[in-house]
């Protein structure tokens, strides 16, 4: 259906995914913090955020938020508050990441899903990009407009499911060995809030 355009479209995702940003630095804290298992699912929240933003580019919803500043600013205000919380909550309970086996009692599955969604969710540049780079690669010519920007936000979503989910495992392997220092896993939930935090700094200071 979308042949050599929809080559250019794959070119393009990978040379976006692998760009270090607030998503690749969200999972590697979550991975060097809490172990695999978190970076995965946090990364499975992330996808689903992203699956949203591509229901909301169909809708044209996004066309909304980019042409309203007060919106925007919002979105980016609750995200950064959002991230900032989440780097304090790591560093105050850096104690409970001593050991992977408790890792399931300070955060849930779950939670971490739902963490992960809103962080994707909560960055509007995020959502500007999906109204400004998706549409690129579709041809209005052939018809069928919605189901080329539905199949091509999906397909973005699945290959960043893939390169996250390696970088989660990566990551959470060499957590894995650094969490038999406590000292060691002590610097890591600092390292990890501290990113979070500066995260959500860096997303309040932003312009559009």
């Amino acid at each position: 259906m979308f042949d050599t355009q929809f080559g250019l479209f794959v070119i393009a995702t990978m040379a976006a995914i692998v760009m270090p940003g607030p998503d690749i630095f969200y999972v590697l804290a979550r991975s060097m913090s809490q172990g695999r298992r978190a970076g995965l699912f946090s990364t499975l929240g992330i996808v689903l955020g992203e699956t949203i933003h591509t229901l909301l580019t169909v809708l044209g919803l996004a066309g909304i938020l980019a042409a309203s500043l007060p919106a925007f600013l919002v979105i980016k205000y609750v995200g950064a508050v959002y991230l900032i919380y989440l780097g304090i909550q790591t560093i105050r309970h850096r104690d409970k990441f001593l050991a992977t086996k408790e890792l399931k009692s300070v955060s849930s599955d779950k939670r971490l899903i739902v963490q992960g969604m809103l962080n994707d969710l909560l960055n509007p540049k995020t959502i500007l990009f999906y109204f400004a780079f998706i549409p690129q690669f579709v041809r209005p010519s052939i018809g069928h407009v919605h189901e080329q920007l539905l199949g091509l936000g999906l397909t973005l979503a699945v290959m960043d499911l893939l390169f996250l989910s390696c970088l989660a495992l990566f990551a959470g392997s060499i957590s894995l060995w650094l969490q038999r220092l406590p000292q060691v896993s002590k610097w890591l939930a600092w390292i990890s809030g501290c990113v979070l935090i500066g995260l959500g700094v860096r997303l309040a200071v932003s312009e559009r």
